[in-house]
């Protein structure tokens, strides 16, 4: 089923605007995830240097799993929103970054959610602004994943509280977030 046409992604993203918190409504769920992890969400910080801070933060059991990294655009002379995302790991020595790619194939005009795709078409996102989102929205962004040739039969919904954790709780540094995101 394996698609070989260039995925389409985002031009000019305003990456100002794409700054924020992101909660994971669907992903295409890794053996490496935690299984019961909810609540599972992005926040995205501009940093001096116009790189991006990311954290990414989920709960299992009651825990906060978390880990940070930064993104930067793979090409800085194209207006494409390919990105790069490269995590650090923290538990080896020396630390060894990882980098993976992160394409914003759909954002909507007000930026209140998104599709992220990967070249290899392994991996998939559906990212809100808020916990839930509209069923109608939902299935859009499927029909767009579906034409970029993702098989969308692997999306898993995440589950969220009704009222989102805030601060900081006790925590295992994800390492599964690295490995969900790379396919390692």
């Amino acid at each position: 089923m394996g698609s070989t046409k260039e995925m389409e992604v985002v031009r000019n993203l305003d990456v100002e605007r794409y700054m924020g918190r992101w909660y994971e409504i669907a992903s295409f769920p890794s053996r490496f995830q935690p299984k019961d992890g909810v609540d599972t969400r992005a926040t995205y910080t501009l940093n001096p240097d116009a790189t991006v801070h990311v954290l990414n933060e989920t709960w299992s059991g009651g825990k906060r799993g978390f880990i940070e990294g930064t993104a930067y655009k793979a090409d800085p002379k194209s207006d494409e929103a390919k990105l790069k995302v490269k995590f650090y790991l923290p538990p080896f020595l020396p630390i060894i970054p990882i980098t993976g790619d992160y394409w914003v194939l759909h954002i909507d005009q007000d930026y209140q959610y998104a599709l992220i795709g990967q070249p290899s078409r392994n991996y998939l996102w559906i990212l809100c602004r808020q916990p839930r989102l509209d069923d109608e929205i939902y299935n859009q962004l499927l029909e767009r994943a579906k034409d970029e040739g993702y098989d969308v039969s692997k999306l898993h919904k995440t589950p969220h509280s009704e009222t989102p954790p805030e601060g900081e709780v006790a925590s295992d540094k994800g390492i599964w977030w690295l490995k969900s995101i790379f396919g390692k």
